[in-house]
């Protein structure tokens, strides 16, 4: 993906964060969104509302330098962002709370999509656990290190990271996910009351 204006970008952001939330994939001040231009990355902020982001919600940070005070204000998923970023060729990431996927989340370690689309876009969805007592460094690395292979992840009771070439594939593969899940949901539910 060739870079696109600061303009362009703001209006993507705007666009895919008030998507998310209309869709229910998160709450009012919940995920975050970045795309990636050269060594620059633009992100929402700390505790942005998607649904309703403007230019001052979105961050603009360097890959590798560290400015504590740009940091403040950008989102607190940052270090995975950027880590991600460094491991694959993804150049821009969605991280939502779909609810359905979220769910199967806490008792799966795997999803295997049984839908058409799903299995079309995803072979299987890793679930990843964090430590409740990890270091913010290990799960970083945990997400990375699984983006190599997988587009999609989830992390259990917490929601999933996308990556892809712009904003809009990663929101696709955030609500195919979700799609799926609902899903294997409903599904589970049907054959738990038969058996």
């Amino acid at each position: 993906m060739k870079n696109i204006s600061e303009k362009t970008l703001i209006r993507q952001f705007s666009e895919f964060g008030r998507d998310l939330f209309v869709r229910g994939l998160i709450s009012s001040h919940a995920g975050n969104m970045s795309v990636r231009q050269g060594n620059r990355i633009y992100i929402t902020g700390r505790g942005a509302m998607l649904g309703r982001l403007n230019r001052t919600n979105i961050i603009k940070i360097d890959i590798d330098k560290d400015d504590p005070e740009i940091s403040r204000r950008a989102s607190t998923e940052t270090p995975v962002h950027r880590a991600i970023y460094r491991e694959t060729d993804a150049l821009a990431i969605v991280h939502a709370h779909p609810p359905y996927a979220t769910l199967l989340s806490m008792t799966e370690d795997l999803l295997v999509p049984v839908d058409w689309e799903g299995s079309y876009f995803f072979k299987k969805i890793p679930v990843l656990t964090f430590k409740k007592t990890g270091r913010r460094k290990d799960s970083t690395s945990l997400v990375s290190s699984h983006m190599k292979e997988y587009k999609v992840i989830l992390i259990r009771g917490h929601g999933c990271f996308a990556r892809g070439d712009t904003l809009e594939e990663a929101y696709m593969l955030t609500s195919s996910l979700e799609a799926s899940a609902f899903f294997l949901w409903h599904l589970r539910g049907k054959r738990q009351r038969k058996g």
